[in-house]
């Protein structure tokens, strides 16, 4: 089976290639002058995306990597379709359509959080990206995904996947935390599997969302005094709300405080915020970032053999 990735994805595309003991590929993508994207199958490269089927490892974040995943699956559609016409006349212009097999396996599902309206006019962009992004694949493999609701009744199957049992061996060699805390009641189900995973206590903090610009916490009295706590969530953006946590751990007793996630955004200058909180910060692979200590290609690759299993070509 062949893996490919273009700009956005290429570590974590390694990383389930190795996983999978399957082929890794580059796609030929870069940028011209004006900032618009290019994207190109290399000529050895046509061969093999259509004996087989092919796992397309790409992101949706930032927002160029929605379009670089768009002009990829319709590159990889035109060669499996064979449709290969071209200006210079190089090569055989039409060749016969070998069916379907294209997956999208997505580490990091960009505007995820934006999965409800609050208002009316407000776009649901998940879902509209999500429907895009099916109509030129055959399915799709999202890992951790904020919402998985949000995918429901897309026009082709979908596959989650979950890097907790990865984050939580790795907590538990190099941390050892004796809590675990989830920042809301929707990530209770990371904590309280990393929790199990490590045989710890686990709570959760409560989150009042008062529009799409505004979340409250509220602290609560947690039996931390003396512990070593984690602080896990699917993604970590600002810090804001791991930053106030830690504070209010640490006026509770706990000795150290850790943070972390699946996909460490770190916007804004996060990091250098949350180690003035933090004894650590942990991230995976989803994203490139400064923190990535987890590999993402086992939790990718179950994924893979999910979705392989579903799907008969």
């Amino acid at each position: 089976m062949v893996v490919l990735s273009g700009s956005n994805s290429r570590p974590m595309a390694e990383q389930l290639a190795r996983e999978l003991s399957w082929h890794h590929h580059f796609i030929e993508t870069r940028r011209f002058p004006d900032t618009e994207g290019y994207i190109r199958i290399p000529d050895d490269l046509i061969d093999a995306i259509r004996s087989e089927p092919v796992v397309l490892v790409s992101n949706t974040f930032p927002d160029s990597g929605i379009i670089e995943t768009l002009l990829m699956l319709e590159a990889i559609n035109d060669v499996r379709g064979g449709k290969l016409e071209n200006l210079r006349e190089i090569g055989p212009q039409i060749l016969d359509d070998v069916g379907p097999g294209i997956i999208l396996a997505i580490p990091y599902f960009g505007y995820s959080r934006q999965d409800k309206r609050f208002r009316p006019g407000e776009a649901i962009s998940a879902k509209a990206i999500a429907n895009l992004l099916a109509a030129k694949c055959d399915g799709i493999i999202v890992f951790d995904l904020h919402a998985p609701k949000v995918l429901q009744g897309l026009s082709v199957p979908v596959a989650f996947t979950s890097a907790m049992p990865e984050l939580a061996k790795h907590l538990q060699t190099t941390v050892n935390p004796d809590f675990i805390l989830s920042p809301d009641k929707g990530a209770i189900d990371r904590a309280s599997e990393v929790a199990e995973i490590i045989d710890c206590q686990f709570s959760y903090l409560e989150k009042t969302r008062i529009d799409a610009h505004t979340i409250i916490h509220q602290a609560k009295d947690l039996d931390v005094e003396g512990k070593v706590v984690a602080i896990v969530d699917d993604m970590i953006a600002t810090g804001g709300t791991i930053c106030r946590a830690a504070d209010a751990l640490r006026t509770q007793g706990a000795t150290e405080v850790h943070a972390a996630c699946s996909h460490g955004l770190f916007t804004g200058g996060a990091v250098a915020r949350l180690i003035r909180y933090v004894d650590g910060v942990h991230a995976t692979s989803s994203l490139k970032n400064p923190r990535d200590v987890i590999s993402g290609g086992p939790a990718l690759a179950r994924g893979v053999r999910e979705l392989f299993d579903r799907l008969e070509w």
